[in-house]
């Protein structure tokens, strides 16, 4: 029943951290179901390290995004010891793919604004190892 205790689920962790677990939550029940198994293959697109997939290749590598999501919520949820520093290291992932993307794009503003966005909670996952070690 303490799982269920939404208040003291909330105290787990610090405040900037529960938008993560949200969104990893949200991409893990609601998003990768709807675009794994709804979602048109001509519709699909799937970015790794700032390239983008699309048709049969996106849907292929969106069972590894579902399984990404979902190790994001389980580990924000109980806080587990292993997501310091995979949770950082992921984060970093996104902001150097952010860059990479926006650059391919042609813009490098456009690639460098999102990589100093998604470098914030990249920074303040690697800094909060302490509050990883509930198990």
């Amino acid at each position: 029943m303490a799982a269920l205790d939404l208040a003291a689920q909330w105290r787990r962790r610090p405040w900037w951290m529960q938008p993560l677990f949200a969104f990893c939550l949200f991409m893990t029940l609601v998003y990768m179901p709807f675009d794994i198994f709804l979602k048109p293959v001509a519709e699909d697109q799937e970015v790794w390290f700032g390239f983008m997939l699309t048709g049969w290749a996106a849907k292929a590598t969106e069972p590894l995004h579902w399984a990404i999501y979902g190790a994001g919520a389980y580990g924000f949820w109980r806080m587990k010891r292993w997501m310091w520093p995979w949770a950082a290291v992921y984060a970093a992932q996104v902001a150097i793919a952010m860059g990479v993307f926006g650059a391919r794009q042609g813009s490098l503003l456009g690639g460098l604004i999102p990589f100093a966005v998604f470098l914030v909670p990249t920074v303040a996952l690697y800094r909060a190892k302490e509050h990883f070690s509930v198990d």
